[in-house]
């Protein structure tokens, strides 16, 4: 029986021809600023996202970090949305390393913050607070459903920052999913923003990294910031040679991930019980079963070689390179069989 991995996109595996791009890297040592193969990746992710400069990190939880310190100084408040990965996934980092105060908006049912809320969280001009030094976007919105922050989302936010002449970062890890879902370039998206992470090892397939892109200023500021989080690599080529090859060829092919969710999606919504929670925009589908124990009904679909996670009462699946649309019917086809057999799944009482 095949496995069907839906846990997460970081779980894709490098293609041969990705393999291929690494072996043959043209290498140096990058924290001489002297592999090849990093410094092509850092210019086309800049010219890509239309910014002046970029920096390849190991991860998106380090490069959110090395953005947050490089704007902000130790005592300021970053405002951020109460359901995202920077305040809930990054291990305090911002708190525990930079002595940066978290301070929460409510996300809104799609991610975005509503620019009157962000504006009543901001400090006024006063020696007894700490300074509002940054407002943090996520695009798209992990955990309120994959879901995408258009133009207009972004631009309300960018108005309220320069009206009070601070900066706005976006966790931008599948900031290309949104792109391909609006059917626009990802430089229009990123425009609104001083810095913006995107990840390489997710939707575009790579074994590891993000890249953070800003000003040449900030990111030679961020450089630093990157050594002392222990991101330095010598000849890192081998890693952006990956990120070439997904820059080249992955990213296009995001839309089949998308549509393998929307089938998804379509298929379980048929299903009694189930509930979308909400309607998948990208490559990521959150649903609800109702009266029915999500633990024991995911390892219950484990058992069956379907993997996913429960997440805050919601199951997740996302669809990526490692799924075809044939993967996708034949998990829903097992789940239905889980649901019918039913044995210890339903809670207690119902």
């Amino acid at each position: 029986m095949r496995t069907i991995d839906l846990r997460s996109d970081t779980v894709t595996l490098p293609s041969s021809e990705m393999r291929k791009a690494m072996a043959d890297a043209e290498l140096g040592d990058d924290v001489f600023g002297e592999d090849p193969t990093v410094n092509r990746l850092q210019e086309m992710a800049a010219s890509l996202l239309g910014k002046e400069a970029a920096l390849l990190v190991t991860s998106g939880t380090q490069g959110n970090l090395a953005a947050l310190l490089t704007h902000c100084r130790r005592g300021d408040e970053v405002i951020v949305g109460h359901l995202s990965h920077t305040l809930n996934f990054e291990v305090g980092g911002a708190s525990a390393l930079g002595g940066l105060i978290m301070k929460a908006v409510r996300n809104d049912a799609n991610g975005r913050l509503n620019p009157g809320e962000v504006r009543a969280a901001m400090r006024p001009s006063d020696d007894h607070f700490a300074r509002t030094g940054l407002i943090c976007l996520e695009n798209t919105h992990n955990f309120c459903g994959g879901t995408v922050l258009g133009e207009e989302d972004l631009a309300a936010v960018r108005d309220l920052a320069d009206d009070h002449h601070l900066p706005v970062h976006i966790d931008g890890a599948r900031i290309f999913n949104a792109a391909v879902s609006l059917n626009i370039p990802v430089s229009r998206l990123v425009a609104f923003a001083d810095s913006i992470t995107f990840c390489l090892s997710k939707g575009l397939g790579c074994p590891v990294g993000s890249v953070l892109c800003g000003s040449r200023e900030f990111i030679e500021e961020a450089r630093r910031y990157r050594k002392m989080l222990g991101g330095g690599m010598r000849q890192a080529g081998i890693l952006a040679a990956a990120g070439l090859y997904a820059l080249d060829n992955m990213v296009e092919r995001l839309a089949e991930d998308q549509e393998n969710a929307r089938i998804a999606a379509e298929a379980l919504a048929e299903i009694p019980g189930i509930a979308l929670a909400p309607p998948p925009q990208t490559n990521l589908v959150y649903f609800t079963v109702e009266g029915w124990d999500l633990a024991a009904f995911v390892r219950r679909l484990a058992e069956e070689g379907i993997l996913c996670f429960d997440e805050g009462g919601r199951i997740r699946w996302v669809t990526h390179f490692g799924i075809e649309r044939a993967d996708v019917e034949e998990a829903v086809a097992r789940l239905r069989s889980v649901m019918a057999a039913g044995i210890g799944l339903h809670r207690a009482g119902v």
